[in-house]
């Protein structure tokens, strides 16, 4: 519990203390093996988010970058948890699906861009492709994963109750794959925000990426901070709530996290081994 309270306290100092750091290096242009004379400071960047804060152009940039994420996350959700499953299962899909799969997947996302060019008409389909293709990797193969590592004991219990394959979909393979399923979501999320910023710099035509690099090209460093804080912000946001529905939809697992350690007594040398007690005498009646 006490862990627990100096928990919020320590990391806001943390967060404190690195934009004191920052306003100190800027301040005084310190400039040793890094440079940071040309740096913007903190206050230069707060006052560049409030003047964003006001103007209704980051309000529609930040909406559509959040269309994005939710859209290409949702689908690669479906799609991972899917062919994942499927892999796993059935030798067939493994067989036609993993050659394939196996060749594209350690190709980077964005390096997709030209192809999502050549294929979609417009761009805002391009980039949801590319959002919705860099997580699909990560939540495909920690479904894939986390399916084979079941054991076959609870399939044979639904069996021996008389269920289906259905039944033992649903029962047995996806709550008990669910740890590693969420996983691979928590993992999805961050790649997902990595790729549609990205995106947005290349072939974007608005956006919270698109209007990071247009801020750069035209010098304005508090802008382009600004940028890279909202896009913390929210891919902290996203992977907040991703965290907090795994939480709640494996609420039957035993947590382990910031609980203490049982006290272990460790017996002396010099103790003596505690000696059996006493059998009782046996009562003999007369």
């Amino acid at each position: 519990m006490r862990a627990r309270r100096w928990s919020a306290p320590l990391r806001a100092l943390s967060l404190v203390a690195a934009l004191g750091i920052w306003q100190l290096l800027t301040s005084y242009d310190v400039n040793l093996w890094l440079r940071f004379e040309q740096f913007p400071t903190v206050t230069d960047v707060a006052r560049a988010f409030g003047d964003r804060l006001g103007s209704d152009t980051y309000w529609q940039d930040l909406t559509d970058s959040l269309t994005r994420i939710v859209t290409g996350f949702a689908l690669a959700a479906v799609l991972g948890i899917t062919v994942g499953t499927a892999v796993a299962r059935s030798r067939i899909a493994s067989d036609l699906l993993g050659p394939v799969l196996e060749v594209i997947r350690p190709v980077p996302a964005i390096a997709l861009v030209p192809v999502a060019i050549l294929l979609f008409p417009s761009n805002e389909q391009g980039i949801v492709f590319i959002t919705c293709t860099a997580p699909f990797f990560p939540v495909m193969v920690s479904t894939r994963h986390a399916v084979r590592a079941l054991t076959p004991v609870w399939e044979e219990a639904v069996l021996t109750m008389g269920g289906g394959r259905w039944r033992i979909l649903g029962s047995v393979v996806l709550p008990g794959a669910l740890p590693g399923i969420l996983g691979g979501l928590s993992v999805g999320i961050g790649v997902s925000w990595i790729c549609v910023i990205s995106a947005e710099m290349i072939s974007g035509e608005y956006g919270v990426g698109y209007r990071t690099w247009q801020d750069y090209t035209v010098v304005d460093y508090p802008g382009v901070f600004v940028g890279m804080a909202t896009i913390g912000l929210l891919g902290w946001i996203t992977s907040t709530a991703v965290e907090l529905l795994g939480r709640r939809l494996t609420r039957w697992l035993p947590r382990t996290e910031n609980r203490p350690p049982s006290p272990v007594r460790h017996r002396g040398p010099e103790s003596p081994a505690a000696e059996p007690a006493p059998l009782a005498k046996e009562r003999v009646h007369p």
